[in-house]
């Protein structure tokens, strides 16, 4: 099987990025192919990075308060460039009320502070598995 290709990005203005350097270091150790885009990336950033990386997964750290507009947006971009096969998931500072709303909007789980970031990575593989076999 192929590695997974996973591009970890901050959008919007939140400089924290701590906890995306985290993932992507755990991402990594998992076997995982990571792309790292840095702080403040724009929606359009991310989507044409993810597109021209040809990512299976993208993976958003949200700490502004800005989920609900982030993720639609990089999630609308990706389906304008023909890669609605991508899953978007992600976390943050999310209360589950918009976890639940961003779910029922197409965006995979999210995940709050202190989840362990095995849980994050087991999540990846279990989706991008079911994926390949529904391809097969």
């Amino acid at each position: 099987m192929r590695p997974i290709r996973v591009l970890v990005a901050k959008p919007g203005l939140d400089g924290h990025d701590r906890g995306a350097k985290v993932v992507a270091a755990a991402l990594r150790d998992a076997g995982m192919e990571v792309i790292y885009t840095g702080l403040h990336q724009t929606p359009e950033m991310i989507a044409t990075a993810a597109v021209q990386e040809d990512v299976d997964v993208v993976g958003l750290s949200i700490l502004s308060g800005a989920h609900m507009t982030l993720f639609p947006r990089v999630r609308e971009l990706l389906r304008e460039a023909g890669r609605d096969d991508v899953l978007i998931t992600g976390g943050g500072i999310i209360p589950k009320e918009d976890m639940d709303e961003l779910r029922r909007l197409g965006i995979g789980e999210l995940f709050g502070p202190g989840t362990p970031t095995a849980a994050l990575a087991e999540y990846i593989q279990r989706w991008f598995a079911a994926r390949e076999q529904q391809d097969a």
